[in-house]
């Protein structure tokens, strides 16, 4: 009788599985998914949410024909990507309308990039965010950017080298030559109410007759979630700096001992701050440690020698200082706008004294001494040891 038990428990049981396995009921082919790999945000003239999303072309990925998107998904066979758009209350809702039009399910898993319209960044981005961060499907690691144009113009531009602006864009802030700027990174930015918010501008480059590309240049900086202003690109540079996000960079300095031009290729920095508050006075102390090669000697200066190499890296040194304190200029009294971290390190050091001044932390902020110290190192001269074409008598050592 046990064993009779026992076999209807066990049998009972296997019977039951089949019910707690889920399985794939809610899979969607990939053939009948719409790829998302740009989104793009902003107002129109009614203020209703534009959503404009650049879709990869299946048909496209297969053919032979050249990159780039037709608005509307008119695209003839062979485009890699399509272009669609919808206006809305809010992103879902234009995204609910975009897909009454669209054949295939919409799926934001493999968005690279977001593209938000000044018009938009103006009246406040916070409250549009929200979408990306609290739905299941858009990456957080997908790069976010500021246009001076439209977004819908930015992706229909056909890029030479890549497949579609998403690849573009992507491969742009992955060179680090400028702000790159993840979802992550917003929202993280986004969440202190004490802190500030800079993103790259991505703008179109018209530069070449006849050619329409893409190309990072100067940032935009938010206070609450609104845009105030931008730095343009030699001002961008020190922020840069200042946040230790230099992973890519060069600098040309015109020597003191010589006419002409030398360029630097910054291969290793790092920039490190250091709060202090003596006597109610807050001050930051900014130390900088970066590693040069030199790429191009325009000067008659022989880079080989000890006592040239030592007035070049003090020099380069405080261009780069120079370069800091343009910066902090701006930030600190035009803007008001701690995008720099300040706040997390005060706190961090000084949390009493923090809490006194939290709420007017703008104020304070502007108020800061800021010191910065640099340690300059030129690895390497370059394969050249000598100026090329410049006779040995006119060689400065």
């Amino acid at each position: 009788m046990r064993n009779y038990f026992k076999h209807r428990r066990l049998l009972l049981l296997i019977c039951t599985f089949p019910f707690l396995l889920s399985g794939c009921w809610d899979r969607i082919e990939i053939n009948d998914m719409a790829i998302i790999v740009a989104t793009g945000i902003d107002l129109t003239d009614e203020g209703e949410v534009e959503l404009s999303v650049q879709i990869v072309n299946p048909q496209g990925l297969g053919g032979s024909g050249s990159g780039g998107g037709q608005l509307g998904g008119s695209g003839s066979v062979g485009t890699m990507v399509s272009l669609e758009k919808a206006t809305g209350k809010t992103i879902y809702d234009a995204r609910s309308k975009l897909q009454e039009k669209v054949p295939r399910s919409l799926f934001l898993g493999h968005n690279r990039v977001i593209l938000i319209g000044e018009r938009l960044a103006k009246q406040g981005i916070k409250q549009h965010v929200d979408f990306f961060a609290r739905h299941p499907f858009p990456r957080i690691k997908a790069y976010v950017f500021v246009t001076k144009d439209k977004p819908i113009e930015l992706l229909q531009v056909n890029p030479d080298l890549e497949r579609s602006t998403a690849e573009a864009a992507r491969e742009l802030a992955d060179q680090k030559f400028g702000l790159d700027v993840t979802l992550k990174d917003l929202l993280q930015m986004l969440a202190e109410d004490t802190r500030g918010a800079a993103l790259p501008y991505l703008l179109v480059d018209k530069e070449l007759p006849g050619k329409v590309g893409l190309k990072v240049n100067g940032s935009a900086i938010f206070s609450n979630g609104k845009l105030i202003g931008e730095l343009d690109d030699e001002i961008n540079r020190g922020l840069l700096w200042l946040i230790n996000k230099v992973d890519q960079a060069s600098v040309t300095i015109e020597p003191e001992a010589a006419a002409g031009y030398i360029s630097f290729s910054i291969i290793n920095a790092k920039t490190k701050m250091k709060p202090t508050i003596n006597n109610g006075k807050w001050k930051m102390t900014i130390d900088i440690q970066a590693d040069d090669d030199i790429v191009e000697n325009n000067t008659y200066l022989d880079v080989m020698s000890p006592a040239i190499l030592k007035k070049l890296e003090g020099q380069l040194g405080e261009t780069i200082r120079h370069q800091i304190y343009d910066t902090l200029e701006v930030i600190q009294k035009d803007f008001k706008t701690d995008v720099l971290g300040f706040d997390e390190a005060f706190h961090s050091h000084y949390p009493k004294e923090w809490a006194t001044v939290k709420d007017n932390w703008a104020d304070t902020f502007s108020e800061v001494d800021v010191e910065v110290n640099t340690k300059i190192s030129i690895s390497r001269p370059g394969r050249s040891t000598t100026p090329q074409g410049v006779p040995k008598d006119k060689v400065i050592e």
